[in-house]
């Protein structure tokens, strides 16, 4: 469907993005603009680590949302994908600043605060010339090769399937409501 209205000139930003494969599908529709949810990614490891997690060693660039979110920068820079990414989402300033240099981020008020108060020098953590010297094969995805690819990411998977649930039932309420 983003392809389509792509094609017809309408501008897209897919949501609900949680895996590589998802983002590779949506460079190769040329959607203008995604949005993978780090926050959401890291709360789905915490929560599947559960007491074993280590805050500190899952901190910053080893958080699993960032990982995600500098993968798919990457792979796009570096193979000349016009999508651009919007990291959401945020849990912490410790994402945002491992994301510094993404295309964009949106940023709640409360983390902006919390960014403005704070003294640590905010460098450059990605970078598209940098992405573009990095050795990444391309990759893309016909419909079955993309299907194994999401269901392969439990994670993604699930969070997937609760989003549109969610949805859904925001729908079936302003239904109601109109």
């Amino acid at each position: 469907a983003a392809q389509a209205l792509e094609r017809k000139g309408i501008h897209t930003n897919l949501t609900l993005l949680f895996s590589f494969a998802q983002a590779v599908a949506c460079g190769q529709a040329k959607v203008q603009l995604i949005s993978p949810f780090v926050g959401r990614i890291y709360d789905w490891y915490k929560k599947s680590v559960g007491a074993g997690w280590d805050e500190a060693a899952k901190a910053g660039a080893n958080d699993p949302g960032v990982q995600s979110v500098r993968a798919i920068f990457n792979h796009y820079k570096k193979h000349g994908i016009q999508t651009e990414v919007m990291g959401a989402s945020f849990r912490n300033i410790g994402q945002i600043t491992a994301l510094a240099g993404c295309d964009l981020l949106t940023i709640s008020p409360e983390l902006l605060a919390q960014l403005a108060a704070s003294d640590d020098p905010l460098g450059l953590a990605l970078d598209a010339a940098s992405a573009q010297a990095m050795d990444l094969s391309a990759v893309s995805y016909d419909e079955a090769a993309f299907r194994l690819a999401l269901n392969e990411d439990a994670m993604a998977t699930e969070k997937l399937a609760e989003g549109i649930r969610a949805f859904c039932a925001d729908a079936v309420k302003l239904e109601e409501l109109m």
